[in-house]
């Protein structure tokens, strides 16, 4: 049911400042910046990338989900079938959060066996 991994989440004190890093320092493409109750901005190597780097500010996400480990990055995994896989991996014995709108954008948590954590986002590509 996941079809590709999209994004990887890097949790950061200064969003500014590490777009400047991503974008001057490695030459990355700026591909989505909104700020719908939280900043969410997307940097990949081009506009044609499948995979992306999202730039998380690290004391909002620990706001909304406080016993998220935000020391190392995420990686965010796609799906058509949100609904359905937030279901079947909850009956699996999986531990999994509550879905959650982020920006336009569905998604998930889930976590492994050492309480690391993943995504699952909604994307009908």
């Amino acid at each position: 049911m996941i079809a590709k991994l999209g994004q990887v989440m890097v949790y950061v004190k200064d969003q500014d400042q590490a777009v400047t890093f991503w974008t001057e320092k490695m030459g990355f493409d700026v591909i989505t910046e909104e700020n719908k109750g939280m900043r969410w901005i997307e940097v990949a190597p081009s506009t044609s990338a499948e995979t992306s780097i999202v730039l998380h500010n690290k004391d909002v996400i620990a706001k909304m989900q406080p016993d998220m480990n935000l020391d190392t990055p995420s990686l965010m995994f796609f799906t058509k079938e949100l609904d359905h896989l937030h279901e079947d991996l909850k009956l699996k014995g999986v531990k999994v959060g509550e879905i959650v709108k982020m920006g336009t954008n569905r998604v998930f948590n889930f976590s492994d066996f050492e309480e690391n954590y993943f995504a699952v986002g909604e994307r009908a590509e």
